[in-house]
């Protein structure tokens, strides 16, 4: 059964996808999303860098409730510096971050929260996966930046996925 669907959750997710974009419930419609359920996962199986292990999922649900908070904060002081200051006083910048998280998964869901929150974008992330590279919309202090992704970021997701 594993063979025939890797990802019993993504197969469900595609499937429930499939039907609410389709809104129809007609033979049709259920084996067209029967099959994409089933071949999505097997096609992309290769692009998934390993299995997740999600080992405290309370500090999961935490890291959760602080990107959304801080995602809230940062679109209104994004939009607040848009709107107020000059591109002058900006101080747009790429920062190195140094990283201690090694988990290709918890790298992952770090680029998508570095992604979501404005302000900040992914660069790259080194090869041997000691450094991250990131623009800041506006960047004041670069060690307290650092801290504060490290804190809040980098050492829930450590305890997530490498604990």
């Amino acid at each position: 059964m594993r063979r025939l669907i890797p990802s019993p959750p993504l197969s469900l997710a595609l499937f429930v996808i499939w039907l609410l974009l389709n809104q129809s419930l007609e033979a049709s419609t259920l084996l067209s999303g029967v099959l994409l359920a089933i071949a999505v996962p097997l096609l992309t199986k290769g692009l998934r860098p390993a299995t997740v292990r999600m080992r405290r999922p309370g500090v999961a649900l935490r890291l959760c409730c602080i990107v959304l908070y801080d995602m809230s904060v940062s679109v209104f002081a994004v939009a607040r510096a848009l709107l107020t200051r000059r591109s002058e006083s900006i101080h747009a910048s790429f920062l190195r971050i140094p990283l201690d998280l090694r988990d290709p998964n918890g790298l992952a869901v770090l680029s998508m929260i570095m992604c979501l929150t404005p302000g900040t974008a992914w660069g790259e992330v080194a090869f041997d996966r000691t450094t991250l590279l990131i623009h800041v919309f506006d960047l004041d202090d670069e060690a307290a930046f650092i801290a504060q992704i490290k804190s809040r970021y980098e050492r829930p997701l450590m305890e997530i996925f490498e604990s």
